[in-house]
């Protein structure tokens, strides 16, 4: 029997998509708890916006596979506006650790104080949380319409190709990408010159590592191999491939906020650059989670804590199991007492 025309089958991938963002969505959380414990603020925000995007995208691919229809309006709101966010969160993430990294590599570790720790950690999360929402706020300006909604990928941000919305919302990935690739290449420097003293820290204290400076390093660098390039894309395409107007008023620009675009499969695909950008934007956020798991979840800390979960949980079944048996035992006692108070 033939399908409508919205519910072909057309994403040959399926269920890969979705099976791959909601395991990525677990993985980035597995970590969360230590690191929270270690006051990583940077990476931390890492895992939580690269996980909420992953559970995003886990749901789009879910509800809107061979579909194109618009059953959930202001989920779209939430999520669109959520992938303005994680598409400024990361990269700001990704520019703390290098910041990090840098400060950590040139000073030592050790010598800085309580109130020094507190206020990197109120910079990250004014870095990492407070930015992408600022820009989540004014993605408003040049929003021309809610949202679109594409078959087979769910809501799709869209925003006014306009010069303001390049310098409200487009260019910041680019530019976050750009001062961490400088934070990065100033480590690498100070990790060849002063490789002998950053040994001599790593013995000094156990909050510090040789291992840790390399592993945090790589992973910062592997994710800006994605986050320039795809920002400097992204800029070069524009928003859905329009042309470039310039940006009249806002009322001007708002005229038909209401709008909701369906757009088919066969459409969106119809463009190879449009095709190519949605596909990677798509699979972007299990990237992250995957690079990211492969960087800190598999270390030999993280298998100590893995161990530790596995035993607590043990334990804690352990420990239910005895009481529940000890209330057997209690229950049966008071039956054998009852049954012997009725036969006397």
């Amino acid at each position: 029997m033939s399908l409508p025309p919205s519910t072909v089958l057309t994403d040959p991938t399926y269920p890969l998509h979705p099976i791959l963002s909601f395991l990525g969505f677990a993985l980035c959380l597995i970590p969360l708890p230590w690191h929270i414990q270690a006051s990583n603020s940077a990476t931390c925000a890492f895992m939580i916006w690269t996980a909420l995007w992953c559970l995003n995208g886990f749901v789009n691919s879910v509800v809107w596979r061979a579909n194109s229809s618009n059953p959930a309006p202001i989920w779209c709101d939430i999520s669109t506006k959520f992938d303005i966010g994680a598409s400024i969160g990361i990269p700001a993430a990704v520019l703390c650790i290098s910041r990090r990294i840098y400060v950590l590599m040139s000073l030592n570790a050790s010598s800085m104080t309580q109130r020094e720790k507190r206020r990197m950690i109120i910079l990250d999360v004014l870095i990492c949380v407070g930015l992408p929402v600022v820009i989540m706020i004014l993605h408003y300006i040049v929003q021309d319409h809610r949202f679109d909604i594409l078959q087979d990928i769910g809501c799709y941000t869209v925003i006014y190709n306009t010069p303001l919305a390049y310098i409200l919302v487009l260019v910041w990935p680019v530019i976050l990408g750009l001062i961490s690739l400088v934070y990065s290449s100033l480590s690498l420097r100070l990790f060849i010159i002063c490789r002998n003293e950053i040994t001599r820290v790593r013995d000094s204290t156990s909050s510090v590592s040789l291992k840790r400076y390399s592993r945090l390093g790589i992973f910062a660098i592997l994710d800006l191999v994605c986050t320039v390039p795809l920002g400097i894309y992204s800029l070069y395409l524009g928003p859905r491939g329009s042309t470039l107007r310039p940006y009249v008023s806002f009322r001007e620009s708002h005229a038909n906020f209401s709008n909701v675009e369906l757009i088919p499969t066969s459409e969106w695909r119809s463009d190879p650059s449009f095709h190519f950008s949605v596909e990677l934007m798509r699979w972007m956020h299990v990237y992250c989670a995957f690079l990211f798991f492969a960087a800190f979840g598999l270390t030999v800390d993280a298998r100590l804590h893995y161990r530790n979960a596995i035993l607590k949980v043990f334990k804690g079944a352990e420990h239910s199991y005895r009481r529940l048996s000890h209330m057997d035992a209690w229950s049966s006692d008071r039956e054998s007492d009852a049954n012997s108070y009725v036969s006397s």
